[in-house]
């Protein structure tokens, strides 16, 4: 039997899990308040009162370090990377200490599971990264020189989704031709092919979500930034949290949008079907992609839940293929049944190498 711990660092709570086997036997999430958060200067500075509070809930739950045998987290900003396993070695600890892509919690769970794993003589794996880019090349051109488009996003929840899709249509993952969208906070669109993540319309570059603002008109928003008064770090973090359905309606939870919407708030229900729509756009644009090459069309995330909003979205996407809805992210069983699959055999795992 394998016994895993899963950890998932966020910005202000980190989700760990137990599992043996298939088996999840507990999730917690432990919060952080934003007066502790607010104390380090560098993200890396949270690893050891994230690292200690692991343990004490481990200890409390009864967990027996020895009896782990392996450790999944999930990925940090990484440079560029394949999707799939990596194994946690001092490079890659190194890179997410030193000079990772950028400043995010994720950059800590490969640094603890190294931490714990490493005095236990286990594995400690990542798996399907926030930095895959398996892009074809001919995607990445823009119009500028200077400017490529980049492989990051919800690799982690989109290819889960897209592997339990071949499972249930008795089919290989490689041999699958899909588009697999995530519905969250911030809203991605991935063209799943030949077992590859063959392009992704990002959080940054696609429809508007409940806290992004998605792809703006570069024109007007050059404009608008340079009339704005703003920093280039207050801009991007008005793009990345105060954007979407926060800019329009001051909320970021689509629930509460629907019942704006059921109480007769025509304007709310104009933006909400609004991000529907541009959702719809993307999947067409990925459809575009293949020649309309595409078996099927998976909806999955948070907002999946939500059967106005998926109907929304299916209306204007069925003709191209059917559509599969699989609500919620499933960060934690991603992570676990990706490490059960290395450590079975049934894939390799990658080797990091730092880039300096």
């Amino acid at each position: 039997m394998e016994k895993l711990l899963i950890l998932n660092p966020g910005s202000t709570s980190t989700k760990i899990a137990y599992y043996e086997d298939e088996k999840q036997i507990f999730v917690e999430s432990i919060s952080h308040s934003a007066d502790v958060i607010a104390k380090y200067d560098l993200i890396v500075d949270q690893y050891e009162f994230r690292k200690d509070m692991i343990l004490d809930v481990l200890k409390d739950k009864g967990v027996v370090l020895e009896d782990l045998t392996g450790i999944v987290a999930r990925g940090g900003l990484l440079p560029p990377v394949k999707a799939g396993a990596y194994t946690v070695n001092d490079d890659m600890v190194w890179q997410l200490k030193n000079k990772p892509a950028m400043e995010h919690a994720s950059n800590l769970g490969a640094v603890i599971a190294d931490a714990i794993a490493k005095p236990l003589g286990i594995p400690a794996f990542i798996y399907d990264g926030v930095t895959v880019d398996e892009m074809w090349p001919i995607l990445k051109i823009t119009g500028l020189e200077e400017v490529t488009r980049k492989g990051i996003g919800h690799n982690l929840n989109t290819r889960a989704a897209a592997m339990k899709y071949a499972r249930e249509h008795d089919k290989a993952y490689k041999d699958c031709k899909l588009i697999v969208v995530h519905l969250g906070g911030g809203i991605s669109v991935t063209l799943q092919y030949g077992g590859k993540v063959a392009d992704i319309i990002n959080d940054e570059d696609g429809p508007f979500a409940p806290e992004r603002s998605g792809k703006l008109p570069i024109q007007s928003f050059t404009k608008y930034f340079g009339n704005s008064g703003m920093s280039t770090k207050d801009m991007l973090k008005k793009l990345k949290s105060r954007g979407g359905l926060v800019a329009h309606l001051g909320v970021n939870d689509s629930r509460e949008v629907e019942k704006m919407i059921k109480a007769g708030d025509e304007h709310a229900k104009l933006i909400y079907d609004a991000m529907a729509l541009n959702v719809a756009r993307c999947v067409g644009e990925e459809a575009a992609t293949v020649g309309g090459d595409v078996e099927g069309i998976v909806l999955t995330g948070g907002i999946a839940y939500s059967e106005y909003f998926t109907n929304e979205v299916k209306k204007n996407v069925e003709w191209i293929a059917p559509v599969t809805v699989y609500p919620g992210e499933n960060e934690m069983e991603s992570l676990a049944l990706g490490g059960l699959r290395v450590l079975r055999g049934e894939e390799e795992a990658n080797t990091f190498v730092k880039v300096e």
